[in-house]
Order: structure tokens, then C-alpha cells, then sequence
């Protein structure tokens, strides 16, 4: 059973601006391991990110660095859950966490996914 859908895009460039303009970001945004990765696929995961904060009914009191998008072997994204997102998915019932990122033409997107 599907118990969240959570959808977002993100300017790439408007997205590089805030992270120059604001020292610190990304460290509060990304792990230290996301943190590596260029600027189109920062942008996806922190989309990515959004969209399961929307999946999990926007909880208050999320902490960015308690989701984070890891890639398995085969490139394929996989969103690992820990601390406050996973107690709320857990309150939640979730069983399954499907993630899909894409960047294109100056955007960023992601789509998640919730199963029971």
C-alpha cells in the first residue's frame, strides 16, 4: 500500500547561487559523502531530500543529514534513512523507500515513494 508520494524540482543554477551565497549549506544540507558529488546531482539530492520530507507529511524537527541519498553499484539511488526521518517513517509504517532522481536541461528532479 502507498503510504506517501513526494515530488520536487530544483533550479541547478539558482540552487549553486544559494550554496555560494550562504557559507555553510551544504554542510547542513548534504553528509559529508553527498557532499563530493556535482553540482546537477548536489541539486538532485536535495530534491530528493524534499520530496521525502513531502512523502512523510512535512515532520517537523527533520534534520537533513538523517536522509541521504547513497548510490548502489549499479548507479541505481537509494535513500538511506536514520534519526528523525527514520522514527517518522517508522510511525509511519513504512516498509519500502523508492527513490528516482533525474536532472535535465538546467533542473533538477526527484520522486519518492512510500510502501507499506
Amino acid at each position: 500500500m502507498i503510504i506517501g508520494v513526494g515530488i520536487d524540482v530544483v533550479d541547478i543554477a539558482r540552487f549553486g547561487l544559494s550554496l555560494t551565497r550562504t557559507p555553510g549549506l551544504s554542510a547542513r544540507l548534504f553528509t559529508p559523502a553527498e557532499a563530493t558529488r556535482p553540482l546537477a546531482s548536489l541539486a538532485a539530492r536535495f530534491a530528493a531530500k524534499e520530496a521525502l520530507a513531502k512523502a512523510l507529511g512535512a515532520p517537523e524537527g527533520m534534520h537533513w543529514h538523517d536522509a541521504e541519498v547513497v548510490s548502489e553499484e549499479s548507479g541505481r539511488p537509494v535513500l538511506e534513512m536514520r534519526g528523525s526521518v527514520l522514527a517518522r517513517a517508522t510511525d509511519l509504517g513504512v516498509a519500502s523507500v523508492h527513490v528516482s532522481l533525474s536532472h535535465d536541461a538546467g533542473i533538477a528532479s526527484a520522486v519518492v515513494v512510500l510502501e507499506s
